[in-house]
């Protein structure tokens, strides 16, 4: 059996949970990987057959996205020209993780196609929203990437097609270790934007992981380290606390492991404020943004209890068994859906 596996790079945590399912994916069948998109700041260990840039994110100094970059850098006929090239039919399966050139290829070439992933949630009402209607937002999400099946991760199983978070293995049946530092993950904010607030705090010790850190040091009460994979997971694992976006897959693993969560979602980022609605129902601390009053905010939520929910991680060998014996195969069944073209 043939697999096709479409990764979009436009964050860490595409990356991460392929990192986590090729190996499984690889016992079901000779994997081939497509990855398109270019903000990853993590290495990817397995080989990649198929690359692009895609659509890569790119972001303002404090915490929000910039559309004209974004838009500035899109070529949608280099795009259209990719899907049109992509040999899918040589292939018994398409797994799609919100890659929108595998998307567009499958409506070209009518095959069948299934979406496993976050982002496949969203495909359920049950799924929580923020209170503001987002017409965009919404429409982005479900006609950026569309497949003919859809399989959903959430936090919690809010429909019948969705499942629990992927975990990393190095986290699975891990003791609670908690050496009292707070770990810091906001890849959308600068330096400048936040540093000020964390030395008001002197008596919290905060691990700060920045893109712009080539090498770890410290001043006063923070320790700046670099996007190091291996360094942030042993952090993580021993923090007291996880201060990050509002993204999936580290809120998912900072509950599985039990630590204290405060997420602030990128500025009019729909998905991500889908992401905060679910985690504020579920106790979990969350600013809309980073203001004058940080610093307070920090303190108050580090003296308050932890949340403790009894996060459920992914059964991967039966969820792909599941994705494999449920999967469409009969292409000449596909199911025609609009174009979106980016």
């Amino acid at each position: 059996m043939k697999i096709f596996y479409a990764i979009q790079a436009t964050g860490n945590g595409h990356i991460s949970r392929a990192t986590q399912l090729y190996p499984h994916l690889s016992k079901l069948g000779e994997v081939d990987l497509f990855m398109s998109g270019n903000n990853s700041t993590i290495d990817f260990p397995f080989p990649v057959k198929y690359k692009s840039n895609g659509l890569s994110l790119h972001y303002n100094k404090c915490g929000g996205l910039n559309y004209m970059s974004i838009l500035k850098n899109t070529k949608p006929f280099k795009i259209l020209k990719e899907a049109q090239q992509l040999p899918l039919k040589n292939y018994d399966i398409i797994i799609n993780d919100f890659e929108c050139i595998t998307s567009l290829a499958c409506k070209l070439q009518k095959i069948n196609s299934v979406q496993f992933g976050h982002q496949a949630s969203f495909h359920s009402a049950k799924t929580p929203r923020p209170p503001q209607e987002d017409t965009i937002g919404e429409f982005v999400l479900k006609n950026y990437s569309t497949s003919t099946k859809y399989m959903g991760l959430h936090f919690q199983p809010y429909d019948d097609f969705i499942f629990p978070p992927v975990i990393k293995q190095e986290f699975m049946f891990k003791k609670e270790v908690d050496h009292n530092h707070i770990a810091v993950y906001l890849p959308a904010f600068q330096q400048e934007c936040i540093q000020e607030a964390f030395e008001k705090l002197p008596h919290i010790e905060f691990h700060w992981y920045l893109a712009s850190v080539k090498n770890s040091y410290k001043e006063k009460n923070i320790t700046y380290f670099p996007v190091y994979q291996k360094l942030f997971n042993e952090s993580l694992l021993t923090c007291h606390g996880l201060i990050t976006g509002g993204g999936f897959e580290t809120p998912s693993e900072a509950l599985y492991l039990g630590k204290k969560l405060m997420c602030i979602p990128i500025q009019n980022h729909y998905e991500q404020q889908c992401n905060v609605a679910a985690l504020s129902k579920l106790g979990v601390c969350v600013l809309d943004t980073i203001d004058e009053q940080f610093a307070t905010h920090i303190s108050t939520w580090f003296e308050k209890p932890k949340v403790d929910l009894n996060m459920q991680a992914n059964n991967i060998q039966e969820t792909l068994q599941y994705l494999v014996d449920t999967y469409p195969y009969k292409n000449e069944n596909y199911a025609e859906e609009s174009l979106m073209f980016i």
